[in-house]
C-alpha cells in the first residue's frame, strides 16, 4: 500500500484553498490513484466536517475529478488559531510521520504562524509550504529564513511557485538543454535581448488586502518572473534534481542586477483607470473596494535587468507584468541577432531569429527567414510552431505533486527568495521617493501610449 502522507491545509477557508489547491488535490488524485492523502482543513471561521467535505467534493468535480475522493482516507476541518501554538498542537495531533503543512494564509499570518510552530514539536519528516510573497523585503525574508530554519531542515521547505510547476518552464529546460540547435548559441554572441512577460484581463477581483499592498513588481516580478529569468539564463545543471538546478537558479540570481543600478531609469510603474476589457467594464483601480489611492500601488510594472557574467553581459531582460491589460499574454521570447552578413542579392529584412515559449496555451515559435516564395531572391519570414498541450497537471497539481513527496526541486530556496528581493528592493525604493512617474492606462488596453514597444 501507498505511504500515506497528512496535508494540512491552513487558512482552509479561503480562496487559496478552494479555487486552486483542492482542484489540483483532485486532478492529482485522479492521475495518481494509488496517492494516498489524510487530507485537514484548518481555519479561523467556523466550520465542520460534513461542510468541509462537500467543499472538497465539489473542488474535485470541478476539474472532472470526482472519482479521485476515494484518495483522500480521512477529510476533516479543524476551527482554529493557527498562531495559537496549543491549537496548532491540537490540530496536529495524530498526523502521522509524513505531514505536509501548506500555508494558505496572508503573509503576516504565515510568519506569525512559523514563530508559534517553534513553541510545537514537529514530526520528524515535517514538511513547510509558504506562499508568496516570501517576506516584504530582502530584511524580513531573512528574518523568516531564519524562523523557519529552527522549524525543519531547508530540503523540506517549500516557498511555493507555482510558476515553476508549469510544463511550458520544464520546456525551456528541454529545449535549452538538448538541442544542439540553441545549447551552442545561448549567450550574449547571439541573444540580443529576453523578454518574459505575464499580462493578464483580471482586475482586481476582490483581493485588495493583499494586492493593494504588494502591486505588480512584488506580487509578480519578484515572486515568479525573477525565477523565469534566472532558469533562462542559468548555466547547464549537472542533473534536474533539487540541489544542482536549485544552485544553478541561485547563481543565475547572485549575477542578476537592475540594468545599469539605476531604477530610475530601468523600470516603469503603472496602474488602471475605468475602461472595458473584453466586454467587462472595469472601475479605475482607485475606486476598487479596499484601494487605498495614496499608497501609490502600482497594477503594471516593468524592469530591466543584466545578468553580470561572461554569459549575458550586455543583454537586457524586460520583465513585465500587469493586470486589466487587453489580452491575456504568458511569454518568453528570445530575440536572437541578426547575421554577421547577407550574401548579395538577397534582399528584404533579416532581423534575427526570434524564439518564444508560450505560456497557456503552451506552445513554442520559432521565427526565421527563409526564401520568399514568389521570388527567391526577396526574404520572407516563416515561423515553425510547435503545440505542447496542457500538460498533466495544473501548476497546483505540480506543485502539491512535490510536496506530498518531499521533493523541493519546482520550489524557491532560501537564498534565492533573499536574492529576489535584494534585486528589487532599490526599485521600490526609486518607487517611494517618486523618481518614478505612477503612470496610468486605461482597463483594456495594451498599458500607457508613452510607453516603448517590448521588443
Amino acid at each position: 500500500m501507498a505511504t500515506e502522507t497528512t496535508l494540512l491545509i491552513l487558512g482552509a477557508s479561503g480562496d487559496l484553498a478552494s479555487r486552486l489547491l483542492l482542484p489540483a488535490l483532485g486532478q492529482l488524485l485522479a492521475l495518481e490513484p494509488d496517492r494516498r492523502v489524510r487530507l485537514r482543513g484548518a481555519g479561523i471561521e467556523e466550520g465542520d466536517h460534513a461542510q468541509w467535505r462537500e467543499t472538497v467534493r465539489t473542488a474535485f468535480a470541478s476539474v472532472g475529478a470526482d472519482a479521485a475522493f476515494a484518495g483522500v482516507s480521512e477529510t476533516t476541518y479543524h476551527q482554529a488559531d493557527i498562531t495559537d501554538p496549543s491549537d496548532l498542537s491540537r490540530i496536529m495531533a495524530e498526523a502521522g510521520d509524513r505531514l505536509a503543512l501548506y500555508f494558505a494564509v496572508p503573509p503576516a499570518v504565515a510568519v506569525a504562524a512559523c514563530e508559534a510552530l517553534t513553541k510545537v514539536e514537529l514530526p520528524e519528516g515535517t514538511v513547510l509550504a509558504l506562499e508568496k510573497p516570501f517576506g516584504i523585503d530582502e530584511t524580513s525574508a531573512r528574518a523568516l529564513n531564519e524562523i523557519v530554519a529552527r522549524l525543519v531542515p531547508e530540503e523540506r521547505v517549500f516557498r511555493v511557485d507555482h510558476f515553476l510547476g508549469r510544463s511550458t518552464l520544464l520546456n525551456v529546460l528541454g529545449a535549452r538543454f538538448a538541442n544542439r540547435l540553441f545549447d551552442p548559441v545561448w549567450s550574449a554572441e547571439h541573444i540580443e535581448s529576453v523578454l518574459v512577460r505575464y499580462d493578464e484581463t483580471l482586475g482586481l477581483e476582490d483581493r485588495a488586502r493583499y494586492y493593494d499592498h504588494a502591486g505588480a513588481l512584488a506580487d509578480m516580478i519578484q515572486s515568479h518572473l525573477l525565477q523565469v529569468l534566472a532558469l533562462i539564463a542559468m548555466e547547464p545543471p549537472a542533473t534536474l534534481h533539487e540541489r544542482d538546478l536549485r544552485d544553478a537558479i541561485g547563481t543565475a540570481l547572485r549575477a542578476t542586477h537592475v540594468w545599469d543600478d539605476d531604477p530610475s531609469t530601468s523600470s516603469r510603474r503603472a496602474r488602471y483607470t475605468a475602461g472595458s476589457v473584453q466586454g467587462r467594464q472595469l472601475p479605475s483601480y482607485v475606486d476598487e473596494h479596499g484601494v487605498d489611492a495614496s499608497r501609490g500601488t502600482e497594477t503594471l510594472a516593468e524592469l530591466v535587468c543584466e545578468v553580470r557574467n561572461s554569459r549575458w553581459a550586455g543583454v537586457p531582460f524586460t520583465l513585465r507584468s500587469g493586470k486589466a491589460l487587453a489580452g491575456k499574454i504568458g511569454e518568453i521570447v528570445v530575440r536572437f541577432r541578426p547575421v554577421n552578413h547577407v550574401p548579395t542579392g538577397l534582399t528584404g529584412d533579416a532581423a534575427g531569429a526570434l524564439l518564444r515559449f508560450s505560456l497557456g496555451p503552451d506552445r513554442i515559435d520559432l521565427e526565421l527567414n527563409v526564401n520568399g516564395g514568389d521570388d527567391p531572391f526577396v526574404l520572407e519570414r516563416a515561423t515553425l510552431s510547435a503545440d505542447l498541450g496542457a500538460g498533466a497537471l495544473r501548476a497546483y497539481g505540480e506543485v502539491l505533486s512535490g510536496i506530498l513527496d518531499a521533493d523541493a526541486t519546482l520550489s524557491v530556496r532560501g537564498d534565492a527568495a533573499e536574492r529576489s528581493w535584494h534585486i528589487v528592493d532599490p526599485v521600490l525604493a526609486a518607487w517611494r521617493r517618486g523618481d518614478v512617474p505612477l503612470d496610468e492606462y486605461p482597463a483594456g488596453s495594451d498599458g500607457p501610449a508613452g510607453w516603448p514597444p517590448l521588443g
